[in-house]
């Protein structure tokens, strides 16, 4: 291994996320890892971490496999290099602003459950306050 390559340990490990995450992910083809080892293992490179680090950011947002697809599929061909009319570069762009948009929306959501959430737990420690005090 050359430095730029990284086991599967070694991304979990950046990852936070579980060496079965990782290979389900790798099933779905939402991540592909960049080499193999001589033994057969897989290697990763800091692109691969990149690209887990956005699925583990969708996750808890509530996007889909499919839709975890769709963002990495525009964002890997803006980041290509590759040639594109201006047609397409604009319907890659509204693709990954719409997921922009739907992610500030969730996190809104978000913010008022945990509201909501801390707001339920501030009342039980009130209780609990008043009749063990």
């Amino acid at each position: 291994m050359d430095g730029k390559h990284m086991q599967i340990g070694e991304v979990a490990e950046r990852t936070e996320l579980s060496l079965r995450t990782i290979r389900h992910y790798e099933e779905s083809g939402l991540v592909v890892p960049s080499a193999r080892s001589q033994g057969g293992f897989r290697l990763y490179t800091d692109a691969d971490v990149a690209r887990l680090m956005v699925i583990r950011r969708m996750k808890p947002l509530g996007f889909t496999l499919e839709e975890m697809r769709d963002l990495l599929s525009a964002t890997d061909r803006l980041d290509s290099g590759e040639e594109l009319t201006e047609d397409e570069r604009a319907s890659l762009l509204e693709r990954v602003g719409g997921f922009e948009e739907a992610a500030a929306e969730r996190v809104t959501k978000l913010r008022t459950q945990l509201a909501r959430a801390e707001e339920f737990a501030a009342t039980l420690r009130e209780r609990l306050a008043r009749v063990s005090g």
